[in-house]
């Protein structure tokens, strides 16, 4: 017995020393950088041209709804008159309805281009009477330029516009061309701005270097266990698809219902897809971030996130407890729509639900439907689904990553650089194979408060942090083009 004791202490005492060992080398993987090379902004001015933007309501069409032409036209004249060099030098070619690309040839023709994008679309204002100011009035108050899109996205359209004016007004020229893609439908799917040109560019067969979307923010108090703020840069993003759940019966009178109807065969089926999910595991971007963002926290969390070989299962189980952290790390379903008989007294012949699948990169449409026809484990509900395949994760070995680490960290160097998977859809899915650095990114600290003005009431932007965005696209595209 006591030689049994002794092997497991040994066994113990093993183990210890290869966890400390591990987190003992879990060493930052922050970029040393320099300061930023100059660069004036008029914070005033930039904001006021940004409000101006606010004031077009380019409301994405959706629901059989067109878009307002009108608005999309007269927003891009006034960049043409607000950006008169971008609009002079650079090559400009509409595409789509209203989306818009631009190229800014570089010295070295031979070296594959970069690309920076955003969106010039926004989601509808609700109940416009209750924000404090108007959602389409543009209007710059205590520090803040407010409207709907300030955050999402045209604050990084007009940054980015901003940035290229001012590098074109000092006479720079990029040895690498320089692309920008301002797409019009994002919030819809960008089948008609970023995915027509990508298409093109492919026609074309160019190849790019990076591509820069948007994405997440600076967070200030978004990582637990980081005191430093952290910029979110989006690696990868999920997949969306819709799966369609059917069950059809005789209907009838609901007077003399049978044992079972279509609407308890469907129910039993939601129910066993919600006691039965996707499998969770810590890969991909959700793994990337710890690595990133671990070396920077307490020894205790450190030992944890150095020894995910070990720990991985402790970690998806307290991930899996909260929504937010839940998506991170697994395929989800959530059944958005449901449907029955129109009557009270009617039995359905019909019933149907709509479940909206978000796909963790690594399972595809087909893990999605073996996994529902296993659970549900019934013939009688018959199963569609269909949507887009979830991102392949970009690499954090290309220049185009050390580049985009190195410029966050010039232009903001009290923030920590952290790669993440992105939740959400955005126009940057239709780049990936064009280039193996698609990087998701938006130069602006925000807070949890901050983050329920996005596609919510009271969306805006600081006058501050704009400035700052404008002076992180300028040193980006110094680092990545000369």
């Amino acid at each position: 017995m006591k030689r049994v004791l002794l092997v497991l202490l040994a066994c113990v005492l093993v183990l210890t020393g290869v966890l400390v060992v591990r987190t003992l080398r879990f060493s930052s993987r922050q970029v040393a950088a320099g300061p930023a090379d100059p660069f004036p902004v008029d914070a005033a001015a930039a904001a006021d041209r940004l409000a101006q933007a606010l004031r077009h309501r380019t409301v994405a069409g959706s629901d059989g709804m067109a878009a307002d032409d009108a608005a999309f036209q007269a927003m891009h004249a006034g960049f043409v008159k607000a950006f008169p060099r971008v609009h002079g030098q650079l090559t400009h070619e509409p595409v789509g309805a209203h989306a818009h690309l631009y190229t800014w040839p570089g010295s070295e023709p031979g070296l594959a281009p970069v690309l920076l994008m955003g969106h010039l679309d926004v989601v509808p204002a609700e109940a416009e009477a209750t924000w404090s100011h108007p959602p389409f009035g543009g209007v710059v108050a205590e520090g803040h330029v407010h409207g709907r899109g300030a955050l999402d996205d045209k604050g990084s359209v007009l940054a980015i516009l901003e940035a290229v004016e001012g590098l074109l007004a000092e006479g720079y020229r990029p040895r690498r061309t320089v692309m920008l893609a301002f797409g019009a439908d994002e919030e819809v799917g960008g089948h008609d701005g970023a995915a027509r040109v990508a298409t093109l560019l492919r026609e074309r067969g160019v190849r790019l270097e990076s591509v820069l979307d948007e994405g997440g923010p600076i967070g200030v108090g978004l990582v637990p266990g980081v005191a430093a703020p952290v910029a979110l840069v989006g690696v990868a993003e999920k997949g969306s698809a819709r799966v369609e759940l059917v069950v059809r019966s005789a209907g009838g009178h609901a007077s003399m219902p049978p044992r079972q109807t279509a609407a308890n065969t469907l129910a039993q089926a939601l129910v066993r897809l919600e006691e039965h999910p996707f499998p969770a595991e810590l890969r991909g971007g959700t793994r990337a971030l710890f690595e990133y963002v671990g070396p920077e926290m307490g020894f205790g969390m450190r030992l944890l996130f150095a020894n995910t070989w070990l720990f991985a299962p402790v970690i998806e189980r307290q991930m899996s407890a909260a929504p937010s952290t839940n998506a991170s790390i697994r395929t989800t379903f959530a059944a958005t729509m449901l449907e029955g008989s129109p009557k009270p007294n009617v039995m359905p012949s019909r019933a149907r639900a709509v479940l909206n699948v978000r796909l963790l990169p690594g399972d595809s449409l087909e893990d999605v439907r073996v996994h529902v026809r296993d659970v549900v484990g019934d013939e009688r509900v018959e199963l569609v689904a269909e949507g887009d395949e979830a991102s392949p994760v970009s690499s954090l070995d290309t220049e185009g990553w050390r580049q985009l680490q190195r410029s966050i960290r010039q232009v903001y160097p009290d923030v920590l650089v952290a790669p993440f998977l992105t939740v959400a859809a955005t126009d940057a899915r239709y780049f990936h194979p064009l280039s193996d650095s698609v990087y998701r990114f938006v130069p602006v600290r925000l807070t949890r408060e901050d983050l329920t003005r996005m596609h919510g009431r009271d969306e805006r932007l600081s006058v501050e942090e704009h400035a700052a965005a404008i002076r992180f696209y300028a040193q980006y595209l110094r680092n990545t083009t000369r």
